[in-house]
């Protein structure tokens, strides 16, 4: 039995590229973040001792957060158990932030380590969040060229601090 190729076609989702064109990418914006004073304006909702949640300002779909060690690494093994145990412990919570604001019925969480993962910033690790829900790949961003974001990223910041003041209240 031969494999029907005729029947599968590449799907292609240029929209990412945005971010890899821009002539002035910072490749620090992490780092900066990091240790900006302003949170909302490099959309920092949570930060910790060694780590910080923030939202991705160029997101695989709305409401896609970010989890950093505020230390400059590309490797996992050189993050220490503190660094380890404070990235899932900020994953959880943005996890809770997203099923809070956003209704999220499930998530991708991951690493892109190195260029050929996929990385945008091979030299500082971060851990992606991105919530999804049952029905929300479609046919907009293939056949209509177009992608479609139901919140702005300042509505969404707001939302997310709000229920983050929500939860650590109840807590």
């Amino acid at each position: 039995m031969d494999f029907p190729k005729a029947e599968i076609e590449a799907l292609w989702c240029p929209w990412r590229v945005e971010y890899f064109e821009l002539k002035d990418r910072n490749p620090n914006f992490l780092s900066e973040a990091g240790q900006a004073q302003d949170d909302a304006a490099h959309l920092v909702v949570t930060r910790r001792k060694n780590t910080f949640l923030m939202m991705n300002r160029y997101p695989y779909s709305v409401g896609h957060l970010m989890v950093v060690p505020y230390r400059k690494t590309a490797e996992l093994s050189a993050l220490g158990e503190e660094e380890v145990l404070e990235l899932w412990a900020l994953t959880v919570h943005a996890q809770a932030l997203l099923r809070e604001t956003m209704k999220a019925q499930g998530f991708n969480i991951g690493f892109n380590l190195g260029i050929p993962a996929g990385a945008g910033v091979a030299d500082h690790l971060h851990l992606h969040i991105v919530p999804r829900w049952n029905g929300d790949t479609n046919f907009m961003p293939i056949l209509g060229r177009t992608r479609l974001f139901s919140e702005g990223l300042q509505a969404l910041y707001e939302k997310l601090i709000a229920a983050q003041a929500r939860l650590t209240t109840a807590n």
